[in-house]
């Protein structure tokens, strides 16, 4: 006792001290801000006081009494109060560090807003660490990537819908659809497809080798495939990857499905062939070069009571669909834009005050910010990718106010939820908004 009484004990508490402040002095982790990190610090403090104060006196006090009581033949019964001291004391600061340790856990694991980063995610998407398993072109202009974790690890399941985001060597982050088998835990499986007017990604996907390794978040799922009495899938160009695993698990559980493919032309249109042969009767191909466009009002006024409607693929079919299902009220439409579209435009910003419920903040957004960039200044781990409302990624749970949604995550009947934000475009319908932040 008396050793660890002059070596470990208060020159560790010494140390936590040091750190402690200059945690707290450089970083968000303040010592006002979140009380757990002054409870540390006044444990850190009171075994130093405690061990240099009378601790090491009692301890030196005991062990010559008991060393005495030793020679003369004497007993544990006949130790003087130097020794409940020592050991009272010795115990105290013993439960006092298992305390912090235990709160060190506790807090920062669970609690806090880089704790719960750490320990589940937090708001932050699991990041994996992957490699190109193999790389084939599908299509003109379109490659299929096959995903592998690093060290053969199992990958997250997934359901049909499901994106990830492919964090690449030159530090882009572009999202994806996945295709193939979602029991499949050993790889992942996306199509993309080469946008040389685009902002880079694409393009170096494309010129990646095997073998390359890069990270991948995710999976989440925007577009998830919902009961209904009857399915029509839309896609436009490389729109068709995320049907690909719903029309299976259709087609295997016995449910009435169809599908308009449309796309440049035919050698562009990735799977295709493939879809032909394996769905013959529930396929139509609609290659631009040589069939016209789509009625989508005819096709919507003729399905059936209780459809789901799936579209994806360019902004210029997501729109002209929002605006044929006037057609079908009796179905709902659910689409997945590959882009935002200019529904965060169409309303002026105004500002508005937001209290950050975990953080204790209340900040205000003017009208030149975006409520991400905002709450970035407090929580720099904040989760985002596209920025543009259409991943998902920065997803904020809404506990007080009414949230003004300028995102492409949520559906069209999903617009008037208030349990829900995504900061990246979305904005306060009034003066505040609280979120569990």
């Amino acid at each position: 006792m008396a050793t660890f009484d002059i070596t470990l004990l208060p020159w560790a508490n010494f140390a936590t001290i040091l750190t402690g402040l200059a945690l707290g002095i450089t970083t968000s982790w303040g010592l006002i801000r979140y009380y757990w990190v002054a409870i540390k610090l006044t444990i850190a403090v009171g075994i130093l006081f405690v061990a240099f104060g009378f601790l090491h006196d009692a301890l030196e006090r005991a062990a010559a009494e008991a060393e005495h009581l030793a020679a003369i033949g004497g007993t544990t019964a006949q130790l003087g109060s130097a020794a409940d001291v020592a050991c009272w004391g010795f115990g105290g600061s013993t439960l006092s560090l298992v305390a912090a340790v235990l709160l060190s856990l506790y807090k920062p694991g669970g609690k806090t807003r880089r704790g719960r980063r750490l320990l589940q995610g937090g708001r932050r998407s699991q990041q994996i660490q992957a490699v190109i398993a193999d790389t084939r072109t599908i299509a003109d202009d379109t490659v299929a990537l096959t995903l592998q974790a690093a060290g053969d690890r199992a990958l997250p399941r997934w359901q049909p819908g499901a994106h990830i985001d492919l964090v690449l060597p030159s530090g882009r982050v572009r999202q994806y659809s996945l295709y193939g088998d979602p029991a499949d835990t050993g790889t992942y499986r996306v199509a993309v497809l080469r946008e040389p007017d685009g902002r880079g990604g694409s393009t170096e996907i494309h010129d990646l080798p095997k073998g390359t390794n890069l990270d991948i978040r995710g999976p989440r799922n925007n577009f998830p495939l919902v009961e209904a009495a009857t399915y029509l899938f839309i896609a436009g160009g490389i729109g068709i990857t995320p049907f690909l695993p719903m029309i299976h698990r259709l087609h295997e559980a016995g449910a009435d499905w169809r599908l308009i493919y449309r796309g440049r032309s035919l050698p562009t249109m990735a799977f295709a062939d493939a879809l032909t042969r394996q769905y013959p009767d529930r396929i139509t191909l609609l290659p631009a070069d040589t069939h016209p466009r789509p009625d989508l009002d005819d096709l919507l006024r003729n399905t059936l009571e209780g459809v789901a409607v799936y579209c994806c693929g360019p902004e210029e079919l997501l729109t002209a669909m929002e605006s044929a299902m006037a057609q079908c009220p009796h179905g709902t439409l659910h689409t997945e834009r590959f882009a935002a579209s200019n529904r965060a435009a169409e309303t002026p910003n105004t500002p508005f005050e937001a209290e950050l419920r975990r953080s204790g903040v209340v900040v205000r957004v003017p009208e030149n910010r975006t409520l991400l960039s905002v709450i970035q200044d407090i929580d720099p781990t904040v989760d985002l990718s596209c920025e543009d409302g259409v991943c998902g990624s920065c997803a904020t749970r809404v506990l007080a106010g009414i949230p003004e949604h300028r995102d492409d995550v949520l559906q069209a009947d999903e617009r008037d939820r208030v349990d829900i934000i995504y900061p990246c475009v979305s904005r306060a319908r009034g003066a505040r908004i609280v979120l569990d932040v």
